[in-house]
């Protein structure tokens, strides 16, 4: 595929009618003329996003890199850069720690996120450049496009704790369209 024809801009909206009390979860993905259901944080869209409010920043981010569970599938053909995740990977979620917001390896004393999930939510999973740089404390951390739980629907939704997350297979068939650096507008 041609870099020219590779997706540099995703855009995220609430659902239509996701205004009301618990609906503010669900989110369209466009990308290109494909519009995805996708869901959000349990707190929705916040422009002022706080670590462990459960909501999913508003703005513009670029996808940076990604991990793949190569035990679970193969590698995707992608333009973003992809790592194999490790069982010893995790991401510090401690905002007291200088790594706050970074990958680290495990075990670890600081408070983190173990990426190696049984899950199946990180088997693919994407960086997105929120609070990296500069990193604030206390901003929010570990802010990723990442699997969907099982049996996502557009009328079922399972909300995050702040990330955007796809059907695995839908990720899947995304990945390979999107662009190097590729920019995600959450609005």
């Amino acid at each position: 595929m041609k870099s020219k024809h590779l997706l540099a801009t995703l855009t995220l909206r609430l659902a239509k009618g996701a205004l009301g009390e618990g609906q503010t979860r669900r989110g369209h993905l466009q990308a290109g003329s494909i519009t995805l259901p996708c869901a959000l944080g349990k707190s929705g869209i916040s422009h002022h996003k706080r670590e462990g409010d459960k909501a999913t920043p508003a703005g513009s981010f670029r996808l940076l890199y990604g991990y793949y569970r190569r035990d679970r599938g193969p590698r995707p053909q992608s333009a973003v850069p992809l790592i194999a995740l490790r069982p010893d990977l995790g991401w510090c979620d401690d905002p007291e720690s200088a790594l706050y917001n970074t990958p680290l390896t495990l075990p670890a004393r600081q408070s983190h996120e173990e990426m190696w999930r049984q899950d199946g939510l990180y088997d693919l999973v994407l960086v997105l450049d929120y609070n990296l740089d500069p990193r604030r404390r206390g901003k929010g951390s570990a802010i990723f496009l990442h699997c969907a739980r099982t049996g996502l629907a557009a009328s079922d939704l399972k909300p995050t704790l702040g990330c955007v997350a796809l059907p695995q297979a839908v990720l899947r068939r995304l990945l390979p369209r999107l662009a190097r650096g590729a920019l995600v507008k959450i609005v």
